[in-house]
């Protein structure tokens, strides 16, 4: 997959606001998968939704795939660390600790937290993708995130 100069300009302007937070910025000391850190993880999910949507002409809103996408994992913790055990239940979990915080930070729009609750279907079972915006980013995660688990390990 590789992306225009001009496409990396599209997506940095849409993520602008987001990325330059305290918070965005402390999700680069979370490890996700390997040793990738969740920031680069949906940084890496970024990158693929916008393409997938360009290549195949889905018609998403690009600006709510980039920002739900950037956002689906913006849980702001390590869920390696074991601590009180809270972390145990993460993957059904997370995307809604994801959104909270999104949604404490930001105004987002139905797709952006459509995105942020159903990306982990089918783990998340009554979380479906109800928007092709959501579809993509759920597929997108998946993908990045078996190459991240498969060949980050550092």
């Amino acid at each position: 997959m590789t992306l225009t100069p001009a496409e990396l300009k599209e997506i940095h302007a849409y993520l602008h606001e987001y990325i330059h937070t305290e918070e965005a910025q402390s999700m680069k000391t979370f490890c996700q998968h390997g040793t990738v850190s969740t920031y680069d993880h949906v940084m890496n999910v970024v990158r693929l939704s916008y393409f997938l949507n360009k290549k195949f002409r889905l018609g998403a809103d690009t600006k709510s795939l980039v920002t739900g996408s950037f956002l689906h994992d913006f849980y702001l913790y390590d869920w390696h660390e074991e601590g009180d055990g809270s972390h145990r239940l993460h993957g059904f979990t997370h995307p809604e600790r994801a959104l909270h915080n999104a949604s404490r930070l930001f105004d987002l729009n139905h797709r952006e937290r459509a995105i942020i609750r159903q990306h982990m279907w089918p783990l998340t079972l009554r979380a479906v993708p109800s928007c092709r915006e959501s579809v993509i980013v759920c597929l997108s995660d998946k993908i990045i995130s078996a190459f991240e688990t498969l060949f980050q390990r550092g």
